[in-house]
C-alpha cells in the first residue's frame, strides 16, 4: 500500500498534536524524546500520520548504508525480517507514548510484551521505502496491542500484532 489519503492527518487529528506541542511530520528530532534508540537501531525515519489512540504511519528509508547489510548478506543484502518486527515497534512505541500524553524524558519506556501473527511477504532490499503502520487494538493501563504492517509501495511485506507494555526507567 502506497502513501495515501489514510495516511493523511485530519484537521483533528492536527489540533490534537498541536496541544502535545507536535506538528507533522515528526522527525529524528522529535523522535529521539520518545525513542531511547539511536543509529544504527532507530528503524523509522519519521511519522508522516498519528492520530492518537487510534493509528499511525511512519517511513524507514532502507539504504545500503544500513549496517545489518554488511553481513545480512554480503552479496544480496536483504533487511532482515526481525528488523522489520523491530520498525513496527518502534512506531507502536511512538503511538503509545503520544496517547498517553508522554515522552521518554517523563521517565518511561515501552516495552515488547508479546509479538503474535507475523508474517514475512516480500523482501525488503537498499532503496526501498518502508511504509510502517500500527493501528491500536487494545489499550489498557499502560498496555497496548496493535495490528501493524509494512509496506513496500503497494506490497505486504510484513504484518504483525505487536504488544507493548509501559514501564518506569
Amino acid at each position: 500500500m502506497s502513501i495515501t489519503d489514510i495516511d493523511r492527518p485530519t484537521d483533528e487529528d492536527i489540533k490534537s498534536l498541536a496541544e502535545q506541542g507536535l506538528t507533522l511530520p515528526l522527525t529524528y528530532q522529535t523522535l529521539k524524546h520518545y525513542l531511547p534508540h539511536r543509529y544504527p537501531f532507530m528503524l523509522v525515519d519519521r511519522v508522516i500520520s498519528c492520530t492518537p489512540g487510534e493509528c499511525i504511519t511512519g517511513i524507514k528509508n532502507v539504504t545500503i548504508n544500513e549496517e545489518f547489510f554488511n553481513g545480512h548478506f554480503p552479496d544480496e543484502p536483504i533487511m532482515p525480517g526481525v528488523l522489520m518486527v523491530e520498525s513496527m515497534a518502534q512506531v507502536s512505541g511512538v503511538l503509545g507514548f503520544i496517547s498517553a500524553g508522554l515522552t521518554a524524558e517523563d521517565g518511561y519506556l515501552y516495552l515488547f510484551a508479546g509479538v503474535d501473527k507475523v508474517r514475512f511477504k516480500r523482501r525488503v532490499i537498499p532503496g526501498d521505502q518502508l511504509i510502517i503502520r500500527a493501528k491500536t487494538v487494545m489499550q489498557k493501563q499502560g498496555i497496548y496491542k496493535f495490528d501493524c504492517t509494512v509496506h513496500v509501495e503497494d506490497e505486504l511485506a510484513a504484518s504483525a500484532q505487536i504488544m507493548i507494555a509501559r514501564q518506569e526507567q
